[in-house]
């Protein structure tokens, strides 16, 4: 979208939402990859949304919200966590592609979370850096109770709003500023996999 006037946070939420709304009602989806788009987006990225999403191959952002090339700055890893980074590549999608959008977002069943619950529970354990992994991810585990129903999926919420209170309340200079003066937004997001459904968290929820 080069040619394009800067959206408003809010601007770019709606994008999303209506990609996903036409993404559950499982229509023809042609993003445009054309050759004239490929010379368009060679020149420069502009991206309206940054998203840190996980790794798990499930969960493609793109086309959960029917997006094509140059549309989001996508960072993804397992368990969608605040890594170093994941933030430098946050705050460079801020600083030097003006963003107007964060979109943290977790998901159904997700392994790495309920790796991180075997953990916990101490009925596993993992080496090298699939532990160090783990370990960003055991303060929602257990903040949620390790040993409650439905645990794996409620430690993915509660992931998710702890790296969005972390962006939102304890991030750098280059993160909250922007936030500070209505040109970013930060929001959660948590996707359902049986249905295609993209829920956005409220502020406070």
């Amino acid at each position: 979208m080069p040619d394009e006037p800067a959206l408003a946070p809010d601007q770019a939420l709606d994008l999303l939402k209506e990609g996903n709304r036409r993404f559950l009602e499982d229509t023809s989806y042609e993003p445009i990859m054309d050759r004239m788009r490929r010379l368009e987006i060679a020149a420069a990225q502009r991206p309206f949304a940054a998203y840190l999403s996980c790794s798990d191959s499930r969960v493609p952002p793109e086309l959960l919200f029917e997006r094509g090339l140059g549309e989001l700055f996508i960072i993804r890893n397992a368990g969608n966590t605040l890594c170093a980074t994941a933030l430098g590549s946050l705050e460079f999608a801020v600083a030097h592609l003006q963003v107007p959008l964060i979109v943290v977002m977790g998901h159904e069943a997700c392994g790495a979370l309920n790796a991180a619950v075997s953990l916990a529970r101490g009925q596993a354990s993992f080496s090298g850096n699939i532990a160090k992994v783990l370990q960003s991810l055991l303060p929602a585990v257990l903040e949620t109770d390790p040993w409650a129903d439905n645990i794996v999926d409620s430690a993915a919420l509660s992931n998710v709003r702890r790296v969005v209170h972390e962006l939102r309340e304890e991030a750098s200079p280059a993160l909250l500023e922007p936030q500070q003066s209505g040109m970013l937004k930060v929001v959660g997001a948590f996707y359902h996999l049986d249905s295609g459904k993209v829920d956005f968290l409220e502020p406070d929820k």
